[in-house]
Protein backbone atom coordinates (compact mmCIF):
# COMPACT_ATOMS: atom_id res chain seq x y z
CA UNK A 1 0.00 0.00 0.00
CA UNK A 2 1.41 3.61 -1.09
CA UNK A 3 1.79 5.73 1.83
CA UNK A 4 -0.95 8.46 1.91
CA UNK A 5 -0.73 12.28 1.79
CA UNK A 6 -3.60 14.17 2.63
CA UNK A 7 -3.13 18.10 1.36
CA UNK A 8 -5.53 21.16 0.54
CA UNK A 9 -4.48 24.30 -1.44
CA UNK A 10 -5.30 27.73 0.21
CA UNK A 11 -5.08 31.05 -1.22
CA UNK A 12 -6.89 34.53 -2.07
CA UNK A 13 -9.48 34.44 -5.49
CA UNK A 14 -7.18 34.40 -7.98
CA UNK A 15 -3.95 33.51 -7.39
CA UNK A 16 -3.64 30.81 -9.03
CA UNK A 17 -4.63 27.70 -7.39
CA UNK A 18 -5.83 26.09 -10.10
CA UNK A 19 -3.82 26.01 -12.22
CA UNK A 20 -1.13 25.25 -9.89
CA UNK A 21 -4.16 21.93 -9.47
CA UNK A 22 -3.28 21.48 -13.23
CA UNK A 23 0.19 20.91 -13.00
CA UNK A 24 -0.04 18.26 -10.55
CA UNK A 25 -2.57 16.50 -12.62
CA UNK A 26 -0.31 16.47 -15.30
CA UNK A 27 2.72 15.60 -13.61
CA UNK A 28 1.12 12.36 -11.86
CA UNK A 29 0.64 11.19 -15.25
CA UNK A 30 -3.50 11.60 -14.90
CA UNK A 31 -4.40 13.27 -18.60
CA UNK A 32 -2.42 13.47 -21.67
CA UNK A 33 -2.09 16.16 -23.61
CA UNK A 34 -4.81 15.29 -25.88
CA UNK A 35 -6.98 15.48 -23.47
CA UNK A 36 -5.59 18.60 -21.03
CA UNK A 37 -8.07 21.50 -20.69
CA UNK A 38 -7.54 23.88 -18.22
CA UNK A 39 -9.06 24.13 -14.80
CA UNK A 40 -9.30 20.54 -14.84
CA UNK A 41 -10.79 20.35 -11.78
CA UNK A 42 -13.35 23.13 -11.82
CA UNK A 43 -16.47 20.80 -14.02
CA UNK A 44 -18.97 23.99 -14.17
CA UNK A 45 -19.51 26.41 -17.18
CA UNK A 46 -19.66 29.61 -14.56
CA UNK A 47 -16.30 28.31 -12.45
CA UNK A 48 -14.31 28.73 -16.04
CA UNK A 49 -15.52 31.56 -17.11
CA UNK A 50 -15.45 33.88 -13.51
CA UNK A 51 -12.09 31.94 -12.72
CA UNK A 52 -13.61 30.36 -9.28
CA UNK A 53 -13.69 27.55 -7.96
CA UNK A 54 -17.37 27.15 -6.49
CA UNK A 55 -17.88 23.74 -5.43
CA UNK A 56 -14.62 21.72 -4.25
CA UNK A 57 -13.22 18.88 -6.09
CA UNK A 58 -10.84 16.25 -5.27
CA UNK A 59 -8.31 14.06 -6.71
CA UNK A 60 -6.18 11.36 -5.74
CA UNK A 61 -2.43 11.77 -7.48
CA UNK A 62 0.04 9.09 -8.09
CA UNK A 63 3.82 10.30 -7.53
CA UNK A 64 7.27 8.28 -7.18
CA UNK A 65 9.51 10.46 -5.06
CA UNK A 66 12.83 11.05 -5.38
CA UNK A 67 13.74 8.23 -2.64
CA UNK A 68 12.14 5.76 -4.84
CA UNK A 69 9.27 5.48 -2.78
CA UNK A 70 5.74 5.62 -4.01
CA UNK A 71 2.83 7.92 -2.95
CA UNK A 72 -0.87 8.37 -2.95
CA UNK A 73 -1.19 12.15 -3.19
CA UNK A 74 -5.31 13.58 -2.34
CA UNK A 75 -5.59 16.83 -3.36
CA UNK A 76 -8.91 18.17 -1.79
CA UNK A 77 -9.55 21.11 -3.77
CA UNK A 78 -11.57 24.21 -1.82
CA UNK A 79 -13.57 27.33 -3.25
CA UNK A 80 -11.62 30.40 -2.73
CA UNK A 81 -14.53 32.74 -2.30
CA UNK A 82 -15.90 34.07 1.76
CA UNK A 83 -18.84 32.77 1.11
CA UNK A 84 -17.57 28.95 0.89
CA UNK A 85 -15.77 29.38 3.96
CA UNK A 86 -17.78 26.58 5.78
CA UNK A 87 -16.89 23.96 2.89
CA UNK A 88 -12.97 25.05 3.36
CA UNK A 89 -13.07 24.23 6.86
CA UNK A 90 -14.33 20.95 7.05
CA UNK A 91 -11.88 20.07 3.83
CA UNK A 92 -8.92 21.47 5.64
CA UNK A 93 -10.26 19.22 8.49
CA UNK A 94 -9.87 16.29 6.30
CA UNK A 95 -5.85 17.57 5.97
CA UNK A 96 -2.99 17.27 7.81
CA UNK A 97 -1.15 19.65 5.62
CA UNK A 98 -1.99 22.67 2.96
CA UNK A 99 0.24 24.48 0.53
CA UNK A 100 -0.11 28.35 1.25
CA UNK A 101 -0.29 30.47 -2.38
CA UNK A 102 0.61 33.56 -2.82
CA UNK A 103 0.83 35.87 -5.92
CA UNK A 104 4.21 36.91 -6.53
CA UNK A 105 2.78 40.45 -7.58
CA UNK A 106 -0.22 40.67 -5.17
CA UNK A 107 1.24 39.73 -2.18
CA UNK A 108 -0.51 38.63 1.05
CA UNK A 109 -4.14 39.43 0.70
CA UNK A 110 -7.13 39.33 3.14
CA UNK A 111 -8.33 35.59 2.54
CA UNK A 112 -4.59 34.42 2.46
CA UNK A 113 -5.00 35.30 6.13
CA UNK A 114 -8.23 34.00 6.65
CA UNK A 115 -7.24 30.84 5.28
CA UNK A 116 -4.39 30.76 6.92
CA UNK A 117 -5.98 31.19 10.20
CA UNK A 118 -8.57 28.20 9.56
CA UNK A 119 -5.50 25.96 9.10
CA UNK A 120 -3.78 26.97 11.75
CA UNK A 121 -7.00 26.22 13.75
CA UNK A 122 -6.98 23.13 12.60
CA UNK A 123 -3.44 22.85 13.87
CA UNK A 124 -1.84 21.80 9.78
CA UNK A 125 1.51 21.86 8.49
CA UNK A 126 1.94 25.05 6.26
CA UNK A 127 4.07 25.13 3.08
CA UNK A 128 4.22 28.48 1.73
CA UNK A 129 4.18 28.28 -1.91
CA UNK A 130 4.99 31.68 -4.34
CA UNK A 131 2.87 31.46 -7.38
CA UNK A 132 3.21 33.22 -10.65
CA UNK A 133 7.49 34.18 -9.94
CA UNK A 134 7.47 34.53 -13.61
CA UNK A 135 5.70 37.64 -14.00
CA UNK A 136 7.30 40.60 -15.05
CA UNK A 137 5.64 42.72 -11.53
CA UNK A 138 6.66 39.63 -9.73
CA UNK A 139 8.67 41.25 -6.81
CA UNK A 140 9.78 37.79 -4.98
CA UNK A 141 11.54 39.37 -1.70
CA UNK A 142 8.85 41.81 -1.00
CA UNK A 143 6.42 38.98 -1.13
CA UNK A 144 8.84 36.73 1.29
CA UNK A 145 8.89 39.51 3.38
CA UNK A 146 5.24 39.98 3.85
CA UNK A 147 5.04 36.01 4.71
CA UNK A 148 7.72 36.49 7.31
CA UNK A 149 5.88 39.41 9.07
CA UNK A 150 2.48 39.27 8.09
CA UNK A 151 1.75 35.25 8.60
CA UNK A 152 5.15 34.76 10.73
CA UNK A 153 6.55 31.91 7.90
CA UNK A 154 9.44 30.93 8.00
CA UNK A 155 10.80 32.94 4.34
CA UNK A 156 13.62 29.99 4.21
CA UNK A 157 10.82 27.15 3.97
CA UNK A 158 9.40 29.21 1.03
CA UNK A 159 8.78 27.24 -2.49
CA UNK A 160 8.86 29.51 -5.58
CA UNK A 161 6.74 28.22 -8.57
CA UNK A 162 5.46 29.13 -11.66
CA UNK A 163 2.32 26.97 -11.86
CA UNK A 164 1.65 28.68 -15.53
CA UNK A 165 5.35 27.81 -17.14
CA UNK A 166 5.12 24.60 -14.77
CA UNK A 167 8.69 25.59 -12.93
CA UNK A 168 8.87 24.28 -9.63
CA UNK A 169 6.07 21.78 -9.26
CA UNK A 170 8.70 18.65 -8.65
CA UNK A 171 9.35 20.81 -5.58
CA UNK A 172 6.33 21.43 -4.75
CA UNK A 173 5.51 17.31 -4.78
CA UNK A 174 8.71 16.83 -2.37
CA UNK A 175 7.83 19.53 0.21
CA UNK A 176 4.43 17.27 0.03
CA UNK A 177 5.94 14.15 0.73
CA UNK A 178 8.63 15.57 3.09
CA UNK A 179 6.88 18.34 5.15
CA UNK A 180 3.34 16.40 5.71
CA UNK A 181 2.94 13.76 7.77
CA UNK A 182 1.03 10.59 6.60
CA UNK A 183 -2.21 9.83 8.10
CA UNK A 184 -3.24 9.11 11.82
CA UNK A 185 -5.97 6.45 12.83
CA UNK A 186 -6.04 2.91 12.66
CA UNK A 187 -8.40 -0.10 10.73
CA UNK A 188 -8.78 -1.91 13.64
CA UNK A 189 -10.67 0.88 15.36
CA UNK A 190 -14.81 1.29 14.84
CA UNK A 191 -15.13 3.29 11.80
CA UNK A 192 -15.36 7.02 11.55
CA UNK A 193 -15.56 9.20 8.30
CA UNK A 194 -15.58 12.72 8.05
CA UNK A 195 -17.90 14.06 4.99
CA UNK A 196 -16.26 17.28 3.88
CA UNK A 197 -18.75 17.08 0.30
CA UNK A 198 -20.85 15.39 -1.45
CA UNK A 199 -22.50 15.76 -5.12
CA UNK A 200 -25.56 14.33 -7.19
CA UNK A 201 -25.34 11.47 -9.96
CA UNK A 202 -28.36 11.59 -11.47
CA UNK A 203 -28.02 7.47 -11.71
CA UNK A 204 -26.49 6.29 -8.66
CA UNK A 205 -27.79 9.51 -6.51
CA UNK A 206 -26.01 11.10 -3.78
CA UNK A 207 -22.05 10.50 -3.86
CA UNK A 208 -20.37 11.53 -0.59
CA UNK A 209 -16.76 12.35 -0.16
CA UNK A 210 -15.24 11.68 2.83
CA UNK A 211 -11.80 11.16 4.57
CA UNK A 212 -11.79 7.89 6.36
CA UNK A 213 -10.21 9.00 10.11
CA UNK A 214 -10.09 5.32 12.06
CA UNK A 215 -11.82 2.06 10.59
CA UNK A 216 -12.89 0.35 7.21
CA UNK A 217 -16.18 0.49 4.79
CA UNK A 218 -16.71 -1.56 2.51
CA UNK A 219 -19.50 -2.56 -0.39
CA UNK A 220 -21.95 -4.33 1.80
CA UNK A 221 -21.72 -2.57 5.28
CA UNK A 222 -24.66 -0.69 6.97
CA UNK A 223 -23.75 2.69 7.82
CA UNK A 224 -25.38 5.15 9.74
CA UNK A 225 -25.06 9.08 9.53
CA UNK A 226 -24.62 10.38 13.02
CA UNK A 227 -26.58 13.72 12.69
CA UNK A 228 -29.76 12.45 11.14
CA UNK A 229 -29.09 8.58 12.11
CA UNK A 230 -29.99 7.49 8.52
CA UNK A 231 -28.78 4.05 7.44
CA UNK A 232 -28.12 3.36 4.08
CA UNK A 233 -26.55 0.26 2.72
CA UNK A 234 -22.98 0.76 0.48
CA UNK A 235 -23.40 0.20 -3.07
CA UNK A 236 -19.72 1.39 -4.06
CA UNK A 237 -16.50 2.65 -2.57
CA UNK A 238 -13.24 3.94 -4.52
CA UNK A 239 -11.45 7.13 -4.72
CA UNK A 240 -11.34 9.99 -6.87
CA UNK A 241 -9.25 9.93 -10.46
CA UNK A 242 -9.90 12.26 -13.12
CA UNK A 243 -12.79 9.98 -13.19
CA UNK A 244 -14.39 8.10 -10.01
CA UNK A 245 -12.34 4.82 -9.46
CA UNK A 246 -13.80 1.80 -7.73
CA UNK A 247 -11.97 -0.18 -5.02
CA UNK A 248 -12.46 -3.18 -2.51
CA UNK A 249 -12.37 -0.79 0.49
CA UNK A 250 -11.30 2.48 2.14
CA UNK A 251 -9.54 2.64 5.03
CA UNK A 252 -7.81 4.70 7.67
CA UNK A 253 -6.32 7.62 5.94
CA UNK A 254 -7.48 7.38 2.80
CA UNK A 255 -9.74 10.02 0.59
CA UNK A 256 -12.69 8.39 -1.65
CA UNK A 257 -16.09 8.15 -1.85
CA UNK A 258 -18.98 6.06 -0.69
CA UNK A 259 -22.25 5.39 -3.02
CA UNK A 260 -25.29 3.94 -0.86
CA UNK A 261 -28.22 5.02 -2.54
CA UNK A 262 -28.75 8.18 -0.92
CA UNK A 263 -31.84 9.62 -3.12
CA UNK A 264 -30.93 13.85 -1.91
CA UNK A 265 -28.03 15.01 -1.47
CA UNK A 266 -29.82 17.37 1.58
CA UNK A 267 -29.62 14.19 3.40
CA UNK A 268 -26.04 14.34 3.56
CA UNK A 269 -24.83 17.07 5.87
CA UNK A 270 -21.39 18.45 5.38
CA UNK A 271 -19.46 17.82 8.23
CA UNK A 272 -21.62 14.95 9.73
CA UNK A 273 -19.48 11.66 10.46
CA UNK A 274 -20.24 8.02 8.85
CA UNK A 275 -20.02 4.78 10.99
CA UNK A 276 -21.20 1.29 11.10
CA UNK A 277 -24.54 0.55 12.43
CA UNK A 278 -23.65 -2.63 13.96
CA UNK A 279 -20.73 -1.67 15.83
CA UNK A 280 -20.80 2.75 16.00
CA UNK A 281 -18.29 5.41 17.29
CA UNK A 282 -19.16 6.93 20.82
CA UNK A 283 -19.37 10.33 19.86
CA UNK A 284 -19.12 12.26 16.11
CA UNK A 285 -15.91 13.55 15.28
CA UNK A 286 -15.64 17.63 15.54
CA UNK A 287 -16.57 20.35 13.80
CA UNK A 288 -20.05 19.82 12.26
CA UNK A 289 -22.37 22.95 12.46
CA UNK A 290 -26.02 23.08 10.84
CA UNK A 291 -25.07 25.60 7.50
CA UNK A 292 -26.88 28.75 8.07
CA UNK A 293 -27.99 30.99 5.52
CA UNK A 294 -26.95 34.82 5.64
CA UNK A 295 -28.65 36.48 2.61
CA UNK A 296 -32.89 36.22 2.02
CA UNK A 297 -34.38 36.94 -1.66
CA UNK A 298 -37.26 35.60 -3.31
CA UNK A 299 -37.63 33.64 -6.53
CA UNK A 300 -40.34 34.07 -9.22
CA UNK A 301 -40.70 33.29 -12.47
CA UNK A 302 -41.66 35.97 -15.17
CA UNK A 303 -44.31 34.17 -16.46
CA UNK A 304 -46.63 32.70 -13.92
CA UNK A 305 -47.48 29.39 -16.15
CA UNK A 306 -43.25 28.62 -15.57
CA UNK A 307 -44.43 27.96 -11.61
CA UNK A 308 -44.36 23.95 -11.75
CA UNK A 309 -41.14 24.42 -13.74
CA UNK A 310 -39.20 26.91 -11.36
CA UNK A 311 -40.34 24.00 -8.32
CA UNK A 312 -38.98 21.39 -10.23
CA UNK A 313 -35.33 23.28 -11.23
CA UNK A 314 -35.22 24.18 -7.37
CA UNK A 315 -35.53 20.62 -6.35
CA UNK A 316 -33.17 19.26 -8.82
CA UNK A 317 -30.54 22.30 -7.87
CA UNK A 318 -30.93 21.76 -4.35
CA UNK A 319 -29.27 17.68 -4.85
CA UNK A 320 -26.29 19.92 -6.29
CA UNK A 321 -25.85 22.73 -3.82
CA UNK A 322 -27.00 21.45 -0.34
CA UNK A 323 -26.53 25.14 1.03
CA UNK A 324 -29.48 26.44 -0.52
CA UNK A 325 -32.07 26.60 2.04
CA UNK A 326 -36.02 27.49 0.53
CA UNK A 327 -39.49 27.78 0.70
CA UNK A 328 -42.85 28.67 -0.80
CA UNK A 329 -43.89 32.57 -0.83
CA UNK A 330 -45.71 34.59 -2.52
CA UNK A 331 -46.56 38.13 -3.64
CA UNK A 332 -49.30 40.38 -5.34
CA UNK A 333 -47.37 41.46 -7.67
CA UNK A 334 -45.37 38.32 -8.82
CA UNK A 335 -47.45 35.73 -7.83
CA UNK A 336 -46.68 32.16 -7.17
CA UNK A 337 -42.72 32.19 -6.12
CA UNK A 338 -39.98 30.74 -3.35
CA UNK A 339 -38.15 32.31 -0.23
CA UNK A 340 -34.76 31.18 -0.60
CA UNK A 341 -31.44 31.80 1.82
CA UNK A 342 -28.03 31.76 0.30
CA UNK A 343 -24.54 32.31 1.93
CA UNK A 344 -23.81 34.96 0.71
CA UNK A 345 -24.42 37.54 -2.04
CA UNK A 346 -22.16 35.73 -4.38
CA UNK A 347 -23.72 32.42 -3.65
CA UNK A 348 -26.94 34.33 -5.03
CA UNK A 349 -25.60 35.64 -7.88
CA UNK A 350 -24.36 31.80 -8.84
CA UNK A 351 -27.84 30.44 -7.99
CA UNK A 352 -29.22 32.95 -9.99
CA UNK A 353 -26.74 31.84 -13.47
CA UNK A 354 -26.39 28.32 -12.77
CA UNK A 355 -30.94 28.30 -12.80
CA UNK A 356 -31.16 30.35 -15.74
CA UNK A 357 -28.36 28.79 -18.21
CA UNK A 358 -28.83 24.93 -16.59
CA UNK A 359 -32.10 24.59 -15.95
CA UNK A 360 -33.21 27.40 -18.81
CA UNK A 361 -35.98 29.06 -16.22
CA UNK A 362 -36.33 32.93 -16.73
CA UNK A 363 -35.95 34.24 -13.13
CA UNK A 364 -37.05 37.48 -11.12
CA UNK A 365 -35.02 37.77 -7.80
CA UNK A 366 -36.51 40.52 -4.99
CA UNK A 367 -33.94 43.06 -3.48
CA UNK A 368 -31.55 41.33 -1.16
CA UNK A 369 -32.29 41.30 2.79
CA UNK A 370 -30.73 39.89 5.88
CA UNK A 371 -32.08 38.40 9.18
CA UNK A 372 -33.94 40.91 11.84
CA UNK A 373 -34.72 40.32 14.89
CA UNK A 374 -37.57 42.42 16.77
CA UNK A 375 -38.55 42.25 20.12
CA UNK A 376 -42.34 43.30 21.13
CA UNK A 377 -44.19 44.27 23.75
CA UNK A 378 -45.53 40.86 24.63
CA UNK A 379 -41.82 40.15 25.32
CA UNK A 380 -41.77 37.98 22.47
CA UNK A 381 -38.58 37.91 19.56
CA UNK A 382 -39.65 37.57 15.65
CA UNK A 383 -37.37 37.07 13.04
CA UNK A 384 -37.79 38.36 10.04
CA UNK A 385 -35.92 37.77 6.76
CA UNK A 386 -38.81 39.11 4.36
CA UNK A 387 -40.16 42.58 4.60
CA UNK A 388 -43.63 41.50 4.16
CA UNK A 389 -43.80 39.68 7.50
CA UNK A 390 -42.68 43.43 9.10
CA UNK A 391 -44.38 43.46 12.69
CA UNK A 392 -46.83 46.14 13.70
CA UNK A 393 -44.27 49.50 13.98
CA UNK A 394 -46.75 49.98 17.45
CA UNK A 395 -45.66 46.71 19.11
CA UNK A 396 -41.60 46.98 18.43
CA UNK A 397 -40.02 47.68 21.60
CA UNK A 398 -36.61 47.60 19.96
CA UNK A 399 -35.09 45.89 16.82
CA UNK A 400 -30.97 44.20 16.17
CA UNK A 401 -29.38 43.75 12.67
CA UNK A 402 -26.41 41.15 12.05
CA UNK A 403 -23.11 42.61 11.97
CA UNK A 404 -20.05 41.25 10.91
CA UNK A 405 -16.41 42.12 11.27
CA UNK A 406 -14.70 43.39 7.86
CA UNK A 407 -11.23 43.00 6.92
CA UNK A 408 -9.79 45.14 4.34
CA UNK A 409 -6.33 44.67 3.12
CA UNK A 410 -5.24 47.57 0.40
CA UNK A 411 -1.88 50.12 -0.21
CA UNK A 412 -1.76 53.06 2.22
CA UNK A 413 -2.49 55.37 -0.81
CA UNK A 414 -6.17 54.15 -1.11
CA UNK A 415 -7.00 54.28 2.49
CA UNK A 416 -8.80 57.52 2.82
CA UNK A 417 -11.23 56.17 -0.13
CA UNK A 418 -11.84 53.07 1.59
CA UNK A 419 -12.62 54.77 5.18
CA UNK A 420 -14.88 56.92 3.24
CA UNK A 421 -17.07 54.10 1.90
CA UNK A 422 -17.39 52.67 5.09
CA UNK A 423 -18.58 55.18 7.09
CA UNK A 424 -21.07 55.48 4.18
CA UNK A 425 -22.41 52.34 5.10
CA UNK A 426 -22.33 52.99 8.86
CA UNK A 427 -18.97 50.93 9.66
CA UNK A 428 -17.93 51.60 13.23
CA UNK A 429 -15.00 50.99 15.75
CA UNK A 430 -12.20 51.28 12.96
CA UNK A 431 -8.62 49.48 13.88
CA UNK A 432 -5.89 49.81 11.81
CA UNK A 433 -2.76 47.80 11.28
CA UNK A 434 0.27 48.17 8.79
CA UNK A 435 1.54 44.30 8.16
CA UNK A 436 4.24 45.31 5.79
CA UNK A 437 5.37 49.62 4.89
CA UNK A 438 2.74 50.72 2.33
CA UNK A 439 -0.25 48.36 3.16
CA UNK A 440 -3.08 48.32 5.25
CA UNK A 441 -5.36 46.27 7.41
CA UNK A 442 -8.77 48.09 8.37
CA UNK A 443 -10.67 46.25 10.73
CA UNK A 444 -14.58 47.69 10.76
CA UNK A 445 -17.82 46.40 12.42
CA UNK A 446 -20.43 46.73 9.79
CA UNK A 447 -23.84 45.94 9.55
CA UNK A 448 -23.86 42.71 7.07
CA UNK A 449 -27.34 44.58 5.39
CA UNK A 450 -25.23 47.27 3.99
CA UNK A 451 -22.49 44.79 2.20
CA UNK A 452 -24.79 42.48 0.68
CA UNK A 453 -25.71 44.89 -1.80
CA UNK A 454 -22.67 46.04 -4.15
CA UNK A 455 -20.17 46.79 -1.60
CA UNK A 456 -17.15 44.41 -3.28
CA UNK A 457 -17.83 46.30 -6.18
CA UNK A 458 -17.39 49.29 -5.05
CA UNK A 459 -14.72 48.62 -3.08
CA UNK A 460 -13.00 46.69 -6.28
CA UNK A 461 -13.66 50.29 -7.96
CA UNK A 462 -12.44 52.67 -4.80
CA UNK A 463 -9.01 50.67 -4.45
CA UNK A 464 -8.59 50.08 -8.61
CA UNK A 465 -8.74 46.49 -7.87
CA UNK A 466 -6.11 46.21 -5.01
CA UNK A 467 -8.27 45.89 -1.84
CA UNK A 468 -9.38 42.73 -0.71
CA UNK A 469 -12.02 42.15 1.64
CA UNK A 470 -13.33 38.99 4.51
CA UNK A 471 -15.26 39.48 6.59
CA UNK A 472 -16.75 37.08 9.72
CA UNK A 473 -20.58 37.72 11.35
CA UNK A 474 -20.25 38.35 14.93
CA UNK A 475 -23.46 39.73 16.28
CA UNK A 476 -26.65 40.89 16.30
CA UNK A 477 -26.77 44.73 17.64
CA UNK A 478 -29.47 46.94 17.99
CA UNK A 479 -30.35 49.35 15.22
CA UNK A 480 -32.97 52.06 14.43
CA UNK A 481 -35.22 50.33 11.45
CA UNK A 482 -38.01 50.92 9.60
CA UNK A 483 -40.14 49.33 6.45
CA UNK A 484 -39.54 51.18 3.55
CA UNK A 485 -42.58 50.61 1.60
CA UNK A 486 -43.17 52.09 -2.34
CA UNK A 487 -46.19 53.09 -3.61
CA UNK A 488 -47.48 53.11 -7.78
CA UNK A 489 -50.38 54.69 -8.23
CA UNK A 490 -51.33 54.80 -4.91
CA UNK A 491 -50.91 50.93 -4.41
CA UNK A 492 -48.11 49.37 -1.87
CA UNK A 493 -45.93 47.11 -4.29
CA UNK A 494 -44.93 44.18 -1.98
CA UNK A 495 -42.04 42.99 -3.83
CA UNK A 496 -39.96 45.84 -3.86
CA UNK A 497 -40.75 46.82 0.24
CA UNK A 498 -37.32 46.64 1.98
CA UNK A 499 -36.21 47.06 5.57
CA UNK A 500 -33.53 49.51 6.36
CA UNK A 501 -31.91 52.08 8.60
CA UNK A 502 -33.71 54.86 9.39
CA UNK A 503 -31.20 57.40 8.63
CA UNK A 504 -30.87 55.49 4.86
CA UNK A 505 -34.74 55.11 4.42
CA UNK A 506 -34.80 58.76 2.38
CA UNK A 507 -31.51 58.19 0.39
CA UNK A 508 -33.09 54.61 -0.25
CA UNK A 509 -36.73 55.71 -1.21
CA UNK A 510 -35.15 58.09 -3.66
CA UNK A 511 -33.13 55.69 -5.66
CA UNK A 512 -35.91 53.74 -6.00
CA UNK A 513 -38.05 56.02 -7.09
CA UNK A 514 -35.83 57.37 -9.70
CA UNK A 515 -35.00 53.58 -11.24
CA UNK A 516 -39.17 53.07 -11.63
CA UNK A 517 -39.57 55.92 -13.00
CA UNK A 518 -37.23 55.38 -15.86
CA UNK A 519 -38.53 51.63 -15.94
CA UNK A 520 -42.42 51.87 -16.36
CA UNK A 521 -43.83 53.05 -19.27
CA UNK A 522 -45.99 56.48 -19.72
CA UNK A 523 -49.70 55.73 -19.59
CA UNK A 524 -52.24 57.79 -20.29
CA UNK A 525 -52.29 59.34 -16.84
CA UNK A 526 -50.20 60.79 -14.33
CA UNK A 527 -48.47 57.94 -12.39
CA UNK A 528 -47.02 58.73 -9.27
CA UNK A 529 -44.22 56.47 -7.68
CA UNK A 530 -43.96 57.11 -3.65
CA UNK A 531 -41.20 56.25 -1.07
CA UNK A 532 -43.61 55.70 2.32
CA UNK A 533 -42.56 54.72 6.07
CA UNK A 534 -45.86 53.85 7.45
CA UNK A 535 -47.98 56.75 6.79
CA UNK A 536 -45.55 59.38 5.80
CA UNK A 537 -44.09 60.16 2.28
CA UNK A 538 -40.63 60.49 1.98
CA UNK A 539 -39.75 60.49 -1.70
CA UNK A 540 -41.73 61.14 -4.84
CA UNK A 541 -41.46 60.98 -8.94
CA UNK A 542 -44.06 61.63 -11.26
CA UNK A 543 -44.13 59.75 -14.59
CA UNK A 544 -45.90 62.30 -16.74
CA UNK A 545 -49.70 61.43 -19.03
CA UNK A 546 -49.44 61.05 -22.68
CA UNK A 547 -51.70 64.05 -23.58
CA UNK A 548 -53.35 64.56 -26.74
CA UNK A 549 -53.07 68.21 -28.03
CA UNK A 550 -56.74 69.19 -27.12
CA UNK A 551 -55.90 72.69 -28.35
CA UNK A 552 -55.28 72.46 -32.00
CA UNK A 553 -58.36 72.75 -33.30
CA UNK A 554 -58.22 76.41 -31.77
CA UNK A 555 -56.47 79.23 -34.01
CA UNK A 556 -57.30 82.59 -32.62
CA UNK A 557 -60.16 83.49 -30.11
CA UNK A 558 -60.56 83.86 -26.33
CA UNK A 559 -58.35 82.02 -24.12
CA UNK A 560 -61.12 80.78 -21.93
CA UNK A 561 -62.08 78.32 -24.96
CA UNK A 562 -58.70 76.62 -24.59
CA UNK A 563 -59.13 76.37 -20.94
CA UNK A 564 -62.26 74.79 -21.27
CA UNK A 565 -60.87 71.92 -23.08
CA UNK A 566 -57.56 71.73 -20.97
CA UNK A 567 -59.96 71.26 -17.99
CA UNK A 568 -61.88 68.59 -19.69
CA UNK A 569 -58.55 66.63 -20.72
CA UNK A 570 -58.22 67.11 -16.96
CA UNK A 571 -61.36 65.87 -15.84
CA UNK A 572 -61.10 62.85 -17.99
CA UNK A 573 -57.54 61.87 -17.30
CA UNK A 574 -58.23 62.10 -13.04
CA UNK A 575 -61.17 59.62 -14.16
CA UNK A 576 -58.91 57.08 -15.98
CA UNK A 577 -56.06 57.20 -13.01
CA UNK A 578 -59.16 55.94 -10.63
CA UNK A 579 -59.82 52.91 -12.57
CA UNK A 580 -56.60 52.64 -14.90
CA UNK A 581 -54.40 49.62 -13.41
CA UNK A 582 -50.41 50.28 -13.97
CA UNK A 583 -48.47 47.44 -15.27
CA UNK A 584 -45.06 47.57 -14.13
CA UNK A 585 -42.86 45.51 -16.21
CA UNK A 586 -40.14 42.74 -15.47
CA UNK A 587 -37.46 44.86 -16.16
CA UNK A 588 -38.46 47.29 -13.12
CA UNK A 589 -37.87 44.85 -10.80
CA UNK A 590 -34.59 43.78 -12.05
CA UNK A 591 -32.98 47.36 -11.96
CA UNK A 592 -33.96 48.12 -8.56
CA UNK A 593 -31.97 45.25 -8.15
CA UNK A 594 -29.18 47.12 -9.64
CA UNK A 595 -29.62 50.34 -8.39
CA UNK A 596 -26.12 51.55 -7.33
CA UNK A 597 -25.84 53.32 -4.05
CA UNK A 598 -24.48 57.19 -3.85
Amino acid sequence: MPSIRNFSIIAHIDHGKSTLADRLIQHAGLVDERQFHDQMLDTMDIERERGITIKSNTITLPYTGRNGETYALNLIDTPGHVDFSYEVSRALASCEGVLLLVDASQGVEAQTIANLYAAMEHDLVVIPVINKIDLPSADVDRVKEEIENELALDSEQVILCSAKEGIGIEDVLEAIVERIPPPKGSPSEPLAALVFDAHYDPFRGAVVACRVVDGVVRPGDLIRFLSNGAVHKVEEVGIFGLKRESRKSLSAGEVGYIIAGIKTVSDVNIGDTITLDRMPVEKPLPGFREVKPVVFSSIYPVSSDDYPSLADALEKYKLNDAALVYQKDSSAALGQGFRCGFLGLLHLEIVQERLEREYDQSIIMTVPSVQYRFKLDTAETVIVENPQYYPDPTRIVSAEEPFIRASILCPDRYMGAVMKLCSERRGENPRFSVPTPGRVEIVFDMPLAEVIFDFYDRLKTVTQGYGSFDYEIIEYRESNLAKLDILVNGEKVDALSLIVHRDRAREWAVQVCERLKEEIPRHQFKIAIQGAIGGKIIARSTISAFRKDVTAKCYGGDITRKRKLLEKQKKGKKRMKMVGAVSIPQSAFVAVLKAEKA
